[in-house]
């Protein structure tokens, strides 16, 4: 392992829990088979041997590690795509999924080990999948939007300041839903909505005649390094 040999680490490990699947050292294997798969590259065999050790030992002292692991492992796999790397793809215009499920990985152990020394971390990245998975909603509303469907990009505005009103994202949605409701020529709600983005725009020190549909001023991946 400490000369990243994690095809021969694996072996070695693997070999181990085999021949001692009782002994002192099983648990410790099981784990490190984990991290080895994850260090290689390999996503799947990493998480299935979390999975397995999580079953087998469910009381383990080592279980908010094993959580950490599978949120990092979920993470990475999102983030450090071979898309993601060669084009400087934003993470929230593809598929959600692993960012859903690492962000329900961190946020058990947050919740089950609260002073775990990984749970500082863990949160960190949980702010940062918020806000990923608010951008993913935006996108597609505005894609709805552009593609004329106003009622389609309202109701997923709607689920951003539902589901992520702690995000700068909600100002986004206000806005695709002002444009939406003028489209759809619903003017009492296009006003109100309107009234209510100026408020939080105000709020923020930002004038309203600003656009919150900005690039980002440094690439996306700088965010958060490995």
């Amino acid at each position: 392992m400490d000369d990243h040999s994690y095809d021969r680490a694996i072996k070695k490990l693997e070999a181990l829990q085999s021949r001692y699947p009782y002994g002192r050292y099983a648990q410790q294997a099981q784990m490190e088979v984990a991290y080895a798969y994850f260090k290689q590259g390999e996503p799947a065999p990493a998480l299935a041997a979390l999975d397995r050790f999580a079953k087998q030992f469910p009381n383990s002292p080592n279980l908010d590690y094993v959580h950490y692991l599978r949120g990092l492992i979920n993470f990475n796999e999102n983030i450090n795509s071979f898309t993601n790397t060669t084009f400087q793809q934003d993470p929230s215009e593809r598929d959600p999924v692993a960012l859903r499920v690492s962000f329900d990985a961190f946020k058990e152990l947050v919740t089950r080990f609260p002073n775990s020394k990984y749970a500082p971390d863990a949160r960190q990245r949980m702010q940062y999948l918020l806000i990923t998975l608010a951008k993913h909603e935006i996108h597609i509303a505005s894609y709805y939007l552009r593609r004329g469907a106003p009622i389609a990009a309202v109701n997923r505005a709607q689920g951003v300041l539902t589901d992520y009103p702690q995000t700068a994202q909600t100002r986004d949605a206000l806005q695709i839903m002002v444009q939406a409701y003028s489209k759809l020529g619903l003017t009492d709600l296009q006003k109100d909505t309107q009234r209510i983005l100026d408020i939080n725009i105000a709020k923020d020190g930002i004038k309203p005649s600003q656009s919150y549909f900005k690039e980002r001023e440094t690439p996306w991946w700088k965010f958060w390094e490995i």
